[in-house]
């Protein structure tokens, strides 16, 4: 009885009460920990507009990771070697030496169960919640042992480098970019985000990796007006055009002089003529050089972002496409780079309105060698590689290094690619489907 008595004296309990306060402090620096890494800055910014101090505070020392866990890690440390040692100390006073083992036994299980995973479940559960409760304490927590950190932290960079591995204070883990199209992508398979939503979201994110050349309308495809023919013949041309906007080109292609639009040739005609009653015969002395707008050049290296940014600025849509020698190599506009967003956009103007994809009764799909690989991706949620070239055709030629002829059957990236149609040396048309 006396033994028993001796075991549970006032050491004991007092050595308890500090063992069960070192846990709830271990607890308290591993969820503070989850909570501050795994918490959203885009949500702690959201709540901190709205006047949440917590969230402000807890975007305040998220700043500086490396300091942030380092000191969190050193408070976590503490408490849990303290508890471990004040626990081995007080069995092996109860029960010995096997007091040793049965310390390590217990604590493991408490530490585990009440320090880790209970405060990370919480935390991970509650992230932006969390660490908006633990931010004042945590910052008192990193002022307190900022100057130890900092000794650690050269400490590590200097062993690092001994190994040649180089610290960036200032880079993060994941780029903004990569981690919004990530949470899209497992947004869209798990359900919640929608495919199209996804596209528009990643096609606005897209732009300014993207180059004007890869969505250009190819020169071969351009629509133009030769100053040097008859007005009536122009008019003509402008009227049965599906488009507004026509370069205007004289003696060569490659010579454009201007860009006329159908509204203003149409003004600069009538005008001309003298109204509704006037002579149509007056047209001949019609200079369409004189009505053209200044025709607008841009480098085939442009990103779409910053064309966006130039057509919105220079209040015009339409741009010819250049190369570094100045050769005309394709024309671009607004629109084009809209639909790179909000995917086709159609009117009832436009010969190909209906789906660019078509599926033949054998399953497989029937694509305009025109088309862009990342048009043909959007459109079946497919993941062909566009590092090579731009549309369906050129992907083509350049697995196969030649130019096909109809007939021929490809295999390569997990497809079957099947000429159908070839016109000179453009292939015209395509039969894809997955192996």
């Amino acid at each position: 009885m006396e033994t028993g008595t001796a075991m549970f004296d006032g050491a004991f309990w007092f050595s308890s009460g500090i063992i069960l306060f070192l846990l709830i402090l271990s607890g308290f620096f591993s969820g503070s920990e989850t909570a501050l890494t795994a918490a959203s800055r885009g949500k702690l910014r959201a709540q901190a507009d709205k006047g949440s101090r917590g969230a402000t505070r807890a975007l305040r020392i998220t700043e500086d990771n490396e300091r942030l866990i380092g000191s969190v890690l050193l408070g976590n440390n503490l408490v849990n070697i303290l508890a471990a040692s004040l626990a081995t100390a007080m069995f092996t006073r109860m029960f010995g030496e096997s007091g040793v083992a049965l310390a390590t036994l217990v604590m493991t299980l408490l530490v585990l169960i009440f320090a880790e995973v209970l405060p990370k479940t919480y935390a991970i559960t509650n992230a932006e919640r969390a660490a908006a409760l633990v931010s004042r304490p945590i910052a008192i927590v990193v002022l307190v042992f900022s100057p130890l950190v900092t000794a650690v932290r050269f400490l590590v960079r200097g062993i690092l480098g001994l190994f040649g591995v180089a610290i960036d204070p200032d880079s993060n883990i994941l780029a903004v970019r990569e981690e919004i199209a990530g949470a899209l992508q497992l947004g869209h398979s798990e359900g919640v985000v929608e495919k199209e939503d996804r596209d528009r979201i990643l096609g606005a994110l897209d732009l300014r990796e993207r180059a004007v050349e890869e969505i250009m309308l190819h020169r071969s495809g351009i629509e133009m007006i030769n100053a040097a023919s008859d007005p009536s013949e122009i008019l003509g041309q402008c009227l049965d055009s599906n488009h507004t906007r026509l370069p205007v080109y004289r003696d060569d292609p490659e010579n454009i002089i201007g860009v006329i639009h159908a509204k203003d040739l149409l003004r600069a005609m009538y005008k001309l003529i003298g109204g509704p009653e006037g002579d149509a015969a007056a047209l001949k002395d019609f200079d369409i050089a004189a009505v053209a707008m200044k025709p607008y050049f841009v480098p085939e290296t442009s990103t779409l972002d910053e064309q966006m940014r130039q057509f919105l600025r220079r209040r015009t849509h339409f741009a010819l496409v250049v190369d570094e020698y100045g050769s005309l190599q394709g024309l671009i506009t607004l629109e084009d780079i809209l639909e790179e967003i909000v995917g086709e956009i159609t009117d009832e103007f436009d010969p190909d309105a209906d789906h660019p994809v078509k599926t033949a009764e054998d399953g497989h799909l029937i694509v305009d060698g025109a088309m862009t690989i990342r048009d043909m991706n959007r459109a079946t949620d497919w993941s062909l590689p566009d590092d090579e070239a731009n549309t369906i055709a050129g992907l083509v030629i350049h697995e196969a290094q030649m130019i096909p002829t109809p007939g021929q059957v490809f295999l390569f990236h997990g497809y079957r690619f099947e000429v159908l149609a070839r016109d000179g040396n453009r292939i015209t048309q395509l039969k894809i489907r997955p192996l």
